[in-house]
């Protein structure tokens, strides 16, 4: 059971659903409160569709509670939810102008003509598209289209807005663009938004908070910091920027050092309030530009010793692919674009303690 608190706009309780034998969702459980901007993050088939179907009533679980501010709509039908979508094809009726696609509701629902005008320029307004009242959906850029189709969907003042990849069709400046935009509008409307994407730099960029899913279970929910930074798991380490994800046995603990080995050599973490003892297998993931790699014998301590197999540079950063003696890769990551070390380079990497993140310590769920 989700405790309800005052704020509370969603709650999603243990839902499941399967079509057919194939499990889509597997007793997922979520929270969002008034104005809460939450990701729902993952590839494709893991389940964000069918849990934003199932929030907006276009399908019905197998089991478990779809509640909008504490009352149970599970079975609601999706006109009787104060819900509204925004999906990746925007959706626009192609023979309405801007004007007459973001009133319709408006229109459908009875409302004075003069009412209808004020609102939608209210709407023009704040999506930044006054003048464009008569233009055809046609005449259109995609960002354009796209704000024409937020408007719409919020001119009622939803209490809670899917958006179902509406990024997707964009070039990347326009979508980095139009990140900003959604957020902006967000904050202004006080609207509580459920986004899908499987992009981790919108998810990042944009949310008060991210959930990861992997087949039809969140990995984790949490701060966009907390996801990146503390890992629950190597799925999430991995999907969620990139991770180096070491195993070793655990050698020595002393308080909240916690000392591993394996067939690359030694290293160091911290604990960070799980219960380690030695001889225990351990997990570790590990940020590429959180570690260093050195020529070997250069400086002594804890580290993984391996051969540099190539180099290359992409977005600022340049990226050392080392070779461990197990035939693993680890990925260094530093911003510039050369190195003294060249490939064939017997390397050292190594990290401080609390950069390394123990992961898949408890049963997701």
């Amino acid at each position: 059971m989700v405790t309800l608190l005052n704020d509370t706009i969603l709650q999603l309780e243990d839902i499941h659903k399967s079509f057919g034998d194939t499990k889509v969702l597997d007793g997922i459980s979520l929270t969002a409160r008034q104005g809460e901007f939450i990701t729902l993050l993952g590839s494709s088939g893991c389940g964000k569709t069918t849990t934003l179907r199932i929030i907006a009533g276009l399908e019905s679980p197998d089991s478990g509670r779809v509640l909008l501010e504490g009352k149970d709509m599970t079975q609601a039908e999706p006109n009787k939810r104060d819900v509204n979508t925004v999906f990746q094809n925007y959706a626009l009726f192609p023979h309405m102008n801007v004007e007459q696609n973001i009133g319709y509701s408006l229109k459908i629902r009875r409302a004075a003509k003069e009412e209808i005008r004020r609102r939608v320029g209210e709407m023009l307004q704040l999506v930044q598209l006054e003048g464009y009242e008569k233009r055809m959906p046609g005449e259109l850029s995609g960002g354009q289209k796209q704000r024409v189709a937020i408007a719409r969907a919020v001119i009622n003042q939803p209490k809670l807005l899917l958006l179902d990849e509406p990024l997707g069709a964009l070039d990347l400046q326009l979508r980095r663009q139009m990140q900003q935009e959604l957020k902006r509008l967000q904050k202004k409307l006080g609207i509580t938004f459920i986004y899908i994407t499987h992009d981790q730099e919108e998810a990042l960029n944009m949310s008060d908070r991210i959930a990861v899913m992997k087949d039809g279970v969140f990995q984790q929910v949490g701060t966009p910091s907390q996801v990146y930074d503390a890992p629950k798991t190597a799925y999430v380490a991995q999907f969620v920027g990139t991770a180096n994800i070491v195993r070793g046995v655990v050698d020595r603990v002393d308080g909240e050092r916690v000392t591993f080995r394996n067939e690359d050599g030694t290293g160091e973490f911290l604990s960070r309030g799980y219960g380690f003892a030695p001889g225990e297998p351990v997990a570790l993931a590990i940020r590429g530009e959180q570690a260093q790699a050195e020529k070997a014998g250069e400086k002594t301590g804890p580290g993984l010793f391996g051969t540099v197999k190539e180099k290359s540079f992409s977005g600022g950063m340049l990226r050392i692919c080392v070779e461990l003696a197990g035939g693993q890769e680890f990925i260094c990551s530093r911003h510039g674009i050369d190195s003294e070390l060249a490939p064939g380079d017997r390397v050292r990497l190594s990290w401080e303690p609390g950069s390394a993140c123990p992961v898949d310590r408890e049963e997701v769920r």
